[in-house]
């Protein structure tokens, strides 16, 4: 190469994070994501329903494998998640930075909070169980028993406004209690959200149990709330007009819904009601004495 030859940038090309893979949106459609001061940044695929079809069919395929999982087994992977984000740490320093108008030093400080919070569930997902679970006193020859399960296969409205750590304060506890999660990005600040797709690829998560869409929650969401296999909805990003409207639509089929939380700082102690809002709880009756060996659950 001469001196006088100028070398040209290789934009990097985004895209959406279903079943493991990277498709562009089967719609073909894109849309500009700009910083905080309106400057271009990149084309983000602008998902249609048949994207959000196509992730919930993923999760479902990738919740047997995911639920069926040991706890232990769960927490390691969460914690390998936390890993490969402190490799790519000034990656994601840069895109939060640009996607919220952050310093530097704001934006890294965004990014850590976010690699400790990862840490911070991957504890939790063999301890939940004794917290919520246990033996119930009742009268009668019987052990009864409640242990918790996931529900399933739930959508998440990611946070407008926090790019990156609320996006995942909302996707890890609903992976650590074994469920999948079809998650619709921050319309607005996508990026992150993306790039994060390319952290879950490489970190030992089975393809399917996280999916990330890009592009306008009010057109995917409804179709979402309504979708007869999703299972659980979380509206932490939603609008409360676009809230209304999904908690309306996910009514079809019975669908857990968390509402929409003030959240006034996403640093803070998170507690566990995001991990036991997508948890359901099996009780077992099991007798004892001379009623026998057998058991039922309910």
């Amino acid at each position: 190469m001469s001196e006088s030859s100028v070398r040209l940038n290789v934009f990097k090309t985004y895209k959406l994070y279903v079943g493991g893979k990277f498709p562009r949106s089967e719609s073909g459609r894109v849309y500009e994501v700009s910083d905080s001061k309106g400057k271009w940044l990149a084309n983000a695929p602008l998902s249609s329903r048949k994207d959000a079809r196509d992730a919930v069919v993923a999760a479902r395929k990738a919740f047997g494998g995911w639920s069926g999982a040991t706890a232990y087994n769960r927490g390691q992977i969460l914690y390998r998640i936390a890993e490969m984000l402190e490799g790519r740490r000034e990656q994601f320093v840069r895109e939060v930075g640009e996607a919220e108008g952050l310093s530097k030093s704001k934006a890294a400080a965004v990014v850590d909070a976010a690699i400790d919070r990862w840490v911070w569930y991957a504890g939790w997902t063999d301890k939940i169980g004794q917290l919520v679970g246990g033996a119930n006193p009742v009268a009668g020859p019987f052990f009864n028993l409640s242990t918790p399960e996931p529900t399933g296969v739930v959508t998440v409205v990611a946070p407008q406004d926090s790019s990156f750590l609320g996006l995942v304060c909302v996707i890890a506890p609903v992976i650590a209690t074994g469920n999948t999660a079809v998650v619709i990005a921050s319309e607005k600040s996508p990026l992150p959200a993306l790039s994060l797709g390319e952290v879950l690829a490489t970190s030992d998560l089975p393809g399917g149990v996280v999916n990330i869409l890009s592009g306008k929650a009010d057109e995917m969401g409804p179709h979402l709330a309504s979708h007869q296999d999703v299972n659980a909805i979380d509206l932490a990003g939603a609008g409360p007009v676009l809230a209304k409207e999904l908690e309306i639509a996910a009514a079809d089929n019975l669908k857990r819904v968390l509402r929409p939380q003030p959240v006034d700082d996403w640093n803070a102690d998170p507690g566990t009601s995001r991990m036991t809002a997508f948890l359901e709880t099996k009780t077992v009756w099991h007798p004892t004495g001379s009623l026998g060996a057998g058991g039922s659950s309910y």
